[in-house]
């Protein structure tokens, strides 16, 4: 950014374009972090002269980079060029970052939906007509076949890179997928003998007896989605749900599961197939839209786990329960503590911080999640 600032020499739209693209990718990351921990340093974070910064009140920031994000967008002009072939998303294509930019202002604001409806309906209902329209909008980041600029995964679980076998897939997922026989299956597993298994969550599992992350997922040039087609569809059906928006809710999560599946490489008639059943159906899938949206969201959105997490805290859909262990009160954290080295690096504003929202506790709720 201050180079940019700084540079007398582009032209002044392409100067702007290029900023509102900063602007949109440290909005996105502000809500990372506020959707993780949240309160964080932000007002008084990035000042040299300032080493300990306060934490700041987490709605509180979550308004100001909203209105910030408004401002990226009003700034795009959409007919001329951002920072062209040294954009890894988009190559200066500023209709497509209005899109990202317009999608992820979808997505934030009904992060507000059940805290404060209002708010979010007049965001949704600003932000909706300009989203993505299909994959070929994904805000997609490319990876490299070598590091140290491959899929971060592929160091881990990829044989080129890592021995490593201590990862098989959870049998809340797997089990979930055998019970709707979803297509997609093949492209998130490998199999055990012709079968997908899952094994039991918080306990050891024998590798070879349950399935693994598919060689697709470990591929060292597997693209990172930073937001996509599907979950904006999914989003859009629950806005009509939540009457934000006018529309079908069934269309738009027809949209979002038909998608996902063509992403991993299944058939449109696979995905005829799978929303044909019963218990994926929209007229049958779930007694409310919390879970017929939430449990295909949580599925379609494998390999982006973060994303997947915050979204069954919003719709609390599948009802996932943490392992049964004697003499053990287990629970699904809700919110990630701040890191350690916070407690020596800034403690007296960690520790006001961790008062402040009722305990650095992984059990803390955030100040949105409310049901």
């Amino acid at each position: 950014r201050r180079l940019v600032e700084a540079d007398a020499a582009p032209d002044p739209i392409v100067k702007a374009n290029q900023l509102a693209s900063i602007e949109v990718l440290e909005v996105y990351a502000w809500s990372v972090l506020v959707n993780t921990f949240g309160d964080v340093p932000y007002s008084e974070a990035f000042i040299y002269e300032n080493p300990l910064p306060k934490y700041d009140d987490a709605a509180t920031i979550y308004d100001d980079i909203l209105a910030r994000l408004d401002a990226a967008i009003g700034q795009m002009v959409t007919t001329e060029s951002g920072f062209g072939d040294g954009d890894l998303l988009y190559s200066g294509d500023m209709d497509q970052w209005f899109k990202f930019a317009n999608s992820l202002k979808l997505k934030l604001a009904m992060v507000l939906a059940d805290v404060d409806a209002g708010k979010a309906e007049t965001l949704v209902a600003q932000a909706a007509p300009n989203v993505f329209t299909s994959a070929a909008d994904n805000a997609a980041f490319p990876y490299l076949d070598a590091p140290p600029n491959n899929n971060p995964l592929s160091a881990n679980l990829n044989p080129l890179y890592s021995q490593r076998q201590d990862y098989v897939m959870a049998s809340a997922l797997v089990d979930e997928m055998n019970d709707l026989n979803d297509p997609r299956r093949p492209f998130y597993f490998t199999d055990v003998d012709g079968e997908y298994i899952g094994g039991a969550y918080g306990f050891l599992n024998a590798y070879p007896d349950f399935s693994h992350v598919s060689d697709i997922v470990i591929e060292p040039t597997l693209e990172a989605l930073l937001l996509d087609y599907v979950e904006v569809e999914f989003l859009l059906a629950e806005a009509v749900e939540r009457n934000f928006i006018t529309g079908t809710a069934a269309t738009h999560y027809n949209n979002a599961i038909t998608a996902s599946i063509l992403y991993w490489g299944g058939t449109a008639a696979e995905a005829t197939a799978y929303l044909a059943q019963a218990e994926v159906a929209y007229a049958t899938a779930g007694a409310t839209f919390e879970e017929k949206i939430g449990t295909q969201k949580w599925i379609a959105l494998y390999n982006r786990g973060w994303d997947a997490w915050v979204e069954w805290k919003r719709l609390d859909y599948p009802q996932i329960t943490p392992p049964v262990v004697p003499g053990e009160n287990l629970q699904i954290l809700v919110r990630l503590i701040y890191p350690i080295n916070e407690q020596t690096l800034n403690g007296a504003a960690r520790d006001a911080a961790a008062a402040k929202i009722g305990g650095d506790l992984a059990t803390t709720k955030l100040w949105w999640d409310v049901n």
